[in-house]
Order: C-alpha cells, then structure tokens, then sequence
C-alpha cells in the first residue's frame, strides 16, 4: 500500500485544483410551512437540526416522519449530499455539517432549519473526504464568515457559493479518508465504553436514590431557600458588546454536572453585569437547573461568580444548608424518579420549559444530613470515572479527539496549482502564497529578487517557487510521521499503534520552532 506522501506525489506533485462550492455543485432546501399536523405520521422520514449538527446525519439518524407534497420530492436526499445548518446563536456554530456516506433506500428530507448541498458530478469526490474537510479547521474558518445577524445568525448561500475547497486526486482522497476514518473509529469505541459506563452509573445512581415509599419525600420549595433566573439580553441589554469582560451563562455552559466557559461563551458589559446579579444573586453552593430548551441539564457552583450570571431559562436554586447538600440536590435531579416528575410539567411547543412555580412543587427524597454526605461520596466517585477530564476514558477521548483534529489539519492542507504565482501578482502584492514564501510577494521580496541577480519573469518566477516548496518541505515530515505508523493498518487500529501524547506534543513543539 502506496503512503500518503508517495501518493500524493503521484497524482499531485505540482498542487491541487481549488474550486469554489458554486462551480461544483447546487443548494437546495429542507421542508418549509410544514404545520404541527404533517409531522409524526408522515409518509417520509427528515433529519433536524440536531442530527445535522452533532454529525450523526452520516448514519441518516432520522428524527420524525412528516407528510412530503409531491412539489418538494425533488429535495429527496440523495448518498453524497452535504447536509448544513441554516443558523445558530454564533457566526462559528452556522454551518455545520454532515456528509450522506450511506445508501438512501428511502424518501429522506431535511427540516427547513438545515439545507443541502449537491455536486455536479459525485465522482470528483469521496463522500468521507467532504466529511473531513468540510469539519477541518481552514474550511470552517470560510464556513463561519458566511453567517450575519445579531441574536441569531443565519447563514447566506450566496457567500456560501464562494467557500472554496481543494480537489486532491480520488487516490489520494481515499488514503486520507482511511487514515482519518481509524481515528474517528477508536473514538467512537471509546465513546461507546463511555455510554455504558454512564449507563451503569445512571442505574446505581438510581438505585441509591429509590426510597420506596418512605415518608422522606418531599417538594422542592420545602429544602430551598429561593429559586430564581437571569435576563433576557434582548431585553436589556447587548451580548458581545466591545467592553464585556463577563461571561454570560446558557444551557451551552454547563456540562456534566460543571460549568464549562469557552471561546463561544457569550460576555455582557459590566452593567449588564449588574442587572443580571440584581436579579439572580449567585453565590457558591447554588444549583443551576436548565429549565428552557434542553431540560434538566444541572451544575454546582463551586467558585465565586464574581464576573458571569446566567441567562433567562437557566435556574439558581439555593438550597437551605440545614436541610439539603448541594452535590445531593444536583444528583437528586438527575434520578429517574425526580425526572419524570418534572418531565410532567413540561410544556411547550418546539422549545420545551418548565417553569418555576411547577420546579418548586416536585417531590424530591430527602433523607438525614449525613446520608445525603455518605451517597454524595459514592456518586462522587462514579462520577469521577466518568467525566474526570484529567484521567480516565474521558481525558483518553479528549485526547484522541485533538489527535483527529491535528492531523486532520495537516493531512488536508495541500499545496494550490496557482501557488506558482508570478512577478506582476508580487508587484501588486497578492498575498496568495504560503506563509514561508509570503516574502517574495511584497515590496521587500522584489528587491530581494533584483539583488539575487536574477534576470527575466521565469528567472524571477522560479525562486518564487522554490521558496513555495521549501515550505512544503517543511511540512511535510508532520504528515509522513502519521502516514508511517498508519500506513500498514488494516481497520480498526489497535490502541497500541496511535501515537501518544508524548508524540503529539513533540510534533506541535516541531511545528511552533518551524512556524518561527
């Protein structure tokens, strides 16, 4: 079996073709002005939002059935398609996608919040190398810039059509795909042992909270002190202003029973700041509850909230200390038994809620101080194995996943056919080029060329390209590294033959001293 780098020499030596989505194929659309009437007993099965999102539409995870008039059956989704999303809260969740890499044997439709994408002829492309692709870090970056708006952004097909993408050999596509696809491979193995792990810890956790028919069962008003949410911003105020310094809580926020901030977190002005705490009054040892959207997803805050507060939807309750934990309460809400009780009183169309005065009426068990301490220490414990970022199954699928990512990357970075460039594209000074031979492009790279000595466009032309694959050069033993050690595995990969942490870290070291 021929390497990646040996076919890519091959079928690729002097660059790829880049075409722009427009030229390669068409968008459609999902369903529209469907009523609550054509879902659930439909004659055709559609994929949502979600499935899109999450990836999952890959294996055509369907959500429902709806009712297809006969006008939008040419919308059908077809093996090959690009599934996207149409919008979301930010500019860098717009336009996720998911890629059909399996037979269609039946009627399958998008929902109008996501849209499709078809090329104009399938073979220039392997399905699961649109799925990489299209996921990678450099295509994404194009993805997110075609999305605008202000509380929700929604994405313009017309800055769509101009996302362009590399169109390596069909060869080479497949050999990137089969490495790629064993990355993803272990991780969705991982991942698998993961969900039975937190199987088995939902069903002892279960049962540990199964108090039968005891008396010790009581509402949720009755062991708290208040109950309280943040503000609506719009509202109010304004998200992402260019003085917010604060983080902005949402259901996005919290993750295994933690508060999480990222990149993505929303920020909000100092006296926004002060309307939300004016409102909320956070303090450690309060339980948030999600009580709009995704229902019962819940966190203890362990540090002081000095600079976030948290949005409308998502719940503070404080527990009294002479009568309830505040780890128990987080576990009590997750029981079984604590969750059909709310899930009653959920209402709502496509957004569910629960509201307040319907969460202070559950009935919770709540047993003596020191029981409560002694099953808050076991479910500690399992919850530990689980989700425990720094050891366990979970610090190993994080760390795969940042394995798929990084060579992801690199695998698809390839070198432009119209790299080569010439002199009159350096006096205007296009910056097309890669990093390394970007000084050839600019004022100071043209005197460089005439102190070279160099006489003549192709004189001139061939240092330009010279320094181009010096670039290359350097880049390449990243990519080849990964080729070795994958290059002669045959399906699934055996945990023993994926590179460790130690050789990731030691190829990022390389790269950064290369970068300077």
């Amino acid at each position: 079996m021929k390497s990646i780098d040996e076919l890519i020499e091959e079928f690729c030596s002097d660059g790829v073709e880049c075409k722009p989505l427009g030229e390669l194929g068409d968008f459609y659309g999902g369903l529209t002005g469907k009523c609550k009437d054509d879902f659930g007993n439909g004659n055709a099965k559609f994929i949502s939002y979600m499935n899109v999102y999450s990836n999952s539409a890959t294996n055509l995870e369907v959500s429902d059935t709806v009712n297809v008039g006969q006008n939008e059956k040419q919308n059908q989704i077809q093996y090959g398609d690009v599934l996207f999303t149409g919008s979301s809260e930010t500019p860098e969740e717009c336009a996720m996608s998911s890629v059909v890499t399996t037979d269609v044997t039946e009627p399958i439709y998008l929902n109008s919040f996501c849209f499709g994408f078809r090329l104009f002829d399938k073979s220039l492309y392997h399905p699961g190398f649109l799925k990489h692709l299209l996921r990678g870090e450099a295509t994404r970056k194009q993805l997110y810039k075609t999305a605008s708006g202000v509380t929700r952004f929604n994405v313009s097909k017309q800055k769509m059509a101009s996302v362009i993408i590399p169109r390596p050999h069909i060869e080479v596509q497949s050999e990137i795909v089969r490495i790629l696809d064993s990355f993803t491979g272990l991780i969705a193995e991982l991942e698998a042992e993961l969900a039975a792990r937190r199987k088995q810890d939902e069903q002892y956790r279960d049962s540990i909270l199964d108090f039968g028919d005891s008396n010790i069962y009581c509402c949720l008003d009755d062991v708290i002190l208040s109950l309280n949410t943040g503000l609506n911003p719009r509202q109010f105020f304004k998200l992402n202003t260019k003085d917010a310094a604060n983080y902005y809580v949402t259901i996005r926020e919290i993750h295994d029973g933690k508060i999480v901030f990222s990149d993505k977190t929303d920020r909000i002005n100092d006296t926004a700041l002060s309307l939300c705490n004016n409102r909320s009054n956070l303090e450690v040892g309060d339980v948030l509850f999600s009580g709009t959207g995704t229902i019962g997803e819940t966190a203890v805050i362990e540090e002081p909230p000095t600079n976030w507060n948290i949005k409308e939807g998502v719940y503070a309750v404080k527990p009294d200390p002479s009568k309830v934990l505040p780890r128990y309460l987080h576990y009590a809400f997750m029981c079984s038994s604590v969750r059909k009780a709310y899930g009653a009183r959920i209402f709502g169309g496509t957004v569910k809620s629960i509201s307040m005065k319907d969460l202070r009426k559950i009935k919770i068990p709540v047993p003596s101080l020191p029981e409560q301490k002694r099953i808050v220490e076991i479910l500690d414990k399992f919850d530990a194995l689980c989700n425990d970022e720094t050891a366990g199954l979970a610090a190993e699928i994080a760390a795969r996943k940042k394995q798929y990512e990084y060579y992801r990357d690199r695998l698809l970075t390839f070198k432009r056919k119209e790299e080569g460039g010439s002199v009159e594209s350096a006096k205007r000074g296009k910056r097309n080029s890669p990093r390394k031979g970007g000084r050839y492009y600019t004022e100071d790279g043209m005197e460089r060329l005439k102190r070279s000595g160099m006489k003549g466009h192709e004189a001139a032309e061939r240092l330009i390209v010279e320094q181009i694959g010096e670039r290359h050069r350097l880049l390449r033993p990243l990519t080849r590294e990964a080729a070795s050690i994958l290059k002669s595995v045959k399906g699934m990969i055996p945990r023993a033959l994926f590179l460790s942490n130690a050789i990731v870290r030691e190829a990022e070291r390389r790269a950064k001293e290369e970068k300077t």
